[in-house]
C-alpha cells in the first residue's frame, strides 16, 4: 500500500526543527528509523538527511484510521506526517538536535513501503563491508555517510568560491582523450567509427591545463574525474577527483601562496581548524634523510640517524657491506621499547624484510642499562657505546639499524617508524600538520626499464642550477616540483613546467625517448609550444583523500558515493560485465575464446 503525497508539501526537514517552533503545524517527510507501539501511543523515530525527529501518533489526536495506519509501520517506510510542535513529554534527550520537541501527529501518509533491509541502517555500521557496497543505496543512508557526502558537498562549494575569488575560471577538459603511457596503466575506450583506435581516459588533465596557459586563459581550475588502471589500495580508486589548477606567470612560491590560503580557507569553513600559516617547508632529500619518507608524518618524532660515520670501522659485516656498496647505515630510536620480547623484535625484522631489508639490526638496552643486542660480538665495547651515543640511546630503550642501498634504507625505516608510532600510539588523531616538501629529484632511475624516468611527468621544470647535470649527472638534477602532505599523506602534488623548447626536447632526450617518438606522443603540447608560450606552473589535490581525511575515515570509498572495491568491479550494479556480441561486432572486438571459457566456468 502507498499513498500519494499530493495536496501536502513538506515545510521543513527533520532537524531543521527546534524549541522554536513549539505551537507550529508542520509537514515533515522521511524513512521511519523504528518504531515503538506502547499501547494507545506510537512513537516513530523519522529519519531524513537532516537528523531524526519524535513523532507521537495518538488516536484522540490523529484518529483511528491514521492511527491504524501508523501501526503498521516498519523501519525504511517513507512517510509524512503533518502535526503540531510540541515540547518533550518525557523528558529532553540530550543526544538529538531535536531531542527538546516532538511531533503530535494529526495526518499519517504512507508514501512508500519497504521490505526488511539485509542490513540496519544505523551509524558506524558493524556489517562486512562488501554487503554494505552490494546495497550502497541503503548504506548511503546512513547518517555517518551522509555526514561525508555532504561536506564533500560544501567543500568543492568552499574551493569553487575561493578559486573564483582569486581569479580561476573553471573549465572542463575532455574525457575521452588520447593515450599517452607515461605513468599508470590508461584505461582506453574503442571507436566504433575509427576502428582499431582507442581514446584513453584522463589520469589527469595535465596536456589540457598546459594547452590553457598556451591560450592565455592564465589561471584554470577543474573538479576533474581522473582514471587510473592500477591495483587498489584503501586510498586508491580506478576513478577518482582531482581539485586541479593552472597558473601563468608565477613561480614556486606563487603556487604555493595561493594554495595555503586555499587550504586555511577550506579547514577552517569546513571543520573549524585555523592552519597556522606559513607552512613549513622542507626538501625532499631533508625529509627523506629524517623521515625515510616523502610524505613525512611530522605529528611524532623517531627520526632516523646516520650512523654510517661511527660504525665504518667496525667488522660486523652487513654494516661494513653496504658502505662498500655505497649504501648507508640508518638507525630509529624506540624509547621505551628495549623489553619488547624477543617474539616481537622478530616480528618487526619480518615487516622490515617486506620493505627490501635483508634484516634489522638490534641494540635492545635495559632498564637496568644491560645491552642485548644481534651483532654485539662483532663491535668492540666503545664502538658499542658510540653508536648507542649516537644514537641518543637511554635505559629502556630499543635501537633498530638498516643497513642497504639509501633507497632500501630509507624504505625500511620510514616504514618502521609508522609502525611502531601506531603500536607505540605515538599518534595524536586530534592534531593536522601541514608539510610542504620541495625539490624533489627530477629524474630516477628504473631497473626494470634500464633508464631514467620522470619522478613526476616529462614536463616538470628542472631547478635553472641543475640544468648543467642533465647531461654527466642527471640523477642530481632537482625538479621545481612541490608535495603538500598532511599528517603523512600527500594529498596534492604540482611543479612548474618546462615552457622552453630546447629543455623540453633534452628532456625527452634523458627521458630516451626519440623525437618523432616525443612528437608522436605529445605532438599537440610540442606544437602548441611553438606559438608563443607563457612560464606557468600547477598543483592538483586528490579530493577523495582530502576530504577522507577532513572527515576522520581510513578509506576514501567512505566518501565517495558509488566506490569501487579491490578489484575495480562495482558489486551493486556487477561493473564490470560482459556486453552484447553485437556491441563488440560495432567496435570490431573479438574476444579471445579462452577467455570467454574462463567466463563461463566462473
Amino acid at each position: 500500500m502507498s499513498e500519494s503525497m499530493k495536496g501536502l508539501k513538506r515545510t521543513h526537514r527533520c532537524a531543521e526543527l527546534n524549541g522554536a517552533n513549539v505551537g507550529e503545524t508542520v509537514t515533515v517527510m522521511g524513512w521511519v528509523q523504528k518504531s515503538r507501539n506502547k499501547g494507545g501511543i506510537i512513537f516513530v523515530d523519522l529519519r531524513d538527511r537532516s537528523g531524526l525527529l519524535q513523532i507521537i501518533f495518538e488516536e484522540a489526536d490523529a484518529g483511528s484510521e491514521n492511527f491504524a495506519k501508523a501501526e503498521k509501520l516498519r523501519s525504511e517506510f517513507v512517510i509524512a506526517a503533518v502535526g503540531r510542535v510540541e515540547k518533550r513529554a518525557g523528558g529532553v534527550n540530550k543526544n538529538l538536535a531535536t531531542g527538546e520537541i516532538e511531533i503530535r501527529a494529526t495526518e499519517l501518509r504512507i508514501l512508500s513501503e519497504a521490505e526488511t533491509p539485509p542490513f540496519p541502517v544505523e551509524e558506524n555500521s558493524k556489517t562486512k563491508e562488501d554487503l554494505r557496497l552490494k546495497y550502497r543505496y541503503l548504506d548511503l543512508r546512513r547518517p555517518d555517510l551522509q555526514r561525508n557526502l555532504m561536506m564533500r558537498s560544501k567543500a568543492a562549494a568552499v574551493i569553487r568560491n575561493f578559486l573564483s575569488e582569486e581569479g580561476f575560471l573553471e573549465i572542463e577538459t575532455p574525457i575521452l582523450g588520447k593515450s599517452t603511457p607515461e605513468g599508470a596503466r590508461d584505461y582506453l575506450v574503442p571507436s566504433r567509427v575509427h576502428p582499431g583506435n582507442f581514446y584513453g581516459l584522463p589520469q589527469s588533465p595535465q596536456l589540457y591545463k598546459q594547452l590553457l596557459m598556451c591560450s592565455g586563459y592564465d589561471r584554470y581550475f577543474q573538479i576533474a574525474k581522473c582514471f587510473r588502471d592500477e591495483d587498489l589500495r584503501a586510498d586508491r580508486q580506478p576513478e577518482f577527483t582531482q581539485i586541479d589548477m593552472e597558473l601563468s606567470f608565477v613561480d614556486v612560491d606563487d603556487v604555493i601562496d595561493v594554495n595555503e590560503r586555499l587550504l586555511s580557507r577550506l579547514f577552517k569553513e569546513i571543520i573549524g581548524l585555523d592552519v597556522q600559516l606559513p607552512i613549513q617547508r622542507m626538501t625532499w632529500q631533508e625529509a627523506m634523510d629524517r623521515f625515510g619518507s616523502d610524505k613525512p608524518d611530522t605529528r611524532f618524532g623517531m627520526e632516523l640517524q646516520d650512523v654510517s660515520d661511527v660504525v665504518k670501522d667496525c667488522e660486523f659485516v652487513v654494516f661494513k657491506g653496504a658502505l662498500e656498496a655505497g649504501g648507508s647505515v640508518r638507525g630509529i630510536n624506540a624509547k621505551g621499547q628495549g623489553g619488547m620480547p624477543r617474539k616481537k623484535i622478530d616480528a618487526l625484522v619480518k615487516f622490515a624484510k617486506d620493505y627490501g631489508a635483508k634484516g634489522l639490526a638490534y641494540i635492545a638496552i635495559q632498564e637496568d642499562g644491560t645491552v642485548k643486542s644481534s651483532f654485539a660480538k662483532f663491535m668492540k665495547d666503545e664502538e658499542m657505546t658510540a653508536l648507542i651515543q649516537a644514537m641518543k640511546g637511554e635505559n629502556g630503550d630499543l635501537l633498530l639499524f638498516a643497513a642497504d642501498k639509501n633507497k632500501v634504507v630509507y624504505d625500511v625505516l620510514g616504514a618502521l617508524r609508522l609502525e611502531l608510532a601506531d603500536k607505540m600510539e605515538l599518534i595524536d588523531k586530534n592534531k593536522f600538520n601541514f608539510l610542504w616538501v620541495t625539490e624533489f629529484p627530477l629524474l630516477e632511475w628504473s631497473e626494470e626499464e634500464g633508464r631514467y624516468t620522470a619522478m613526476h611527468h616529462p614536463f616538470t621544470m628542472p631547478m635553472e642550477e641543475d640544468l648543467q647535470y642533465l647531461d654527466s649527472d642527471p640523477g642530481r638534477v632537482r625538479a621545481k616540483a612541490y608535495d603538500i602532505v598532511l599528517n603523512g599523506t600527500e594529498i596534492g602534488g604540482g611543479s612548474v613546467r618546462i615552457f622552453q623548447n630546447h629543455v623540453q626536447e633534452k628532456m625527452f632526450e634523458v627521458l630516451g625517448f626519440e623525437k618523432e617518438d616525443a612528437y608522436d606522443r605529445f605532438g599537440f603540447l610540442l606544437n602548441a609550444f611553438k606559438y608563443g608560450v607563457p612560464p606557468h606552473a600547477g598543483l592538483a589535490y586528490g579530493f577523495d583523500r582530502l576530504i577522507m581525511i577532513m572527515a576522520g575515515m581510513d578509506s576514501i570509498r567512505d566518501v565517495i558515493a558509488f566506490p569501487k572495491v579491490k578489484d575495480a568491479s562495482c558489486l551493486m550494479t556487477d561493473a564490470p560485465n560482459v556486453v552484447d556480441d553485437i556491441q563488440l561486432k560495432e567496435l570490431g572486438i573479438d574476444i579471445a575464446e579462452e577467455e570467454k571459457a574462463g567466463d563461463a566456468e566462473a
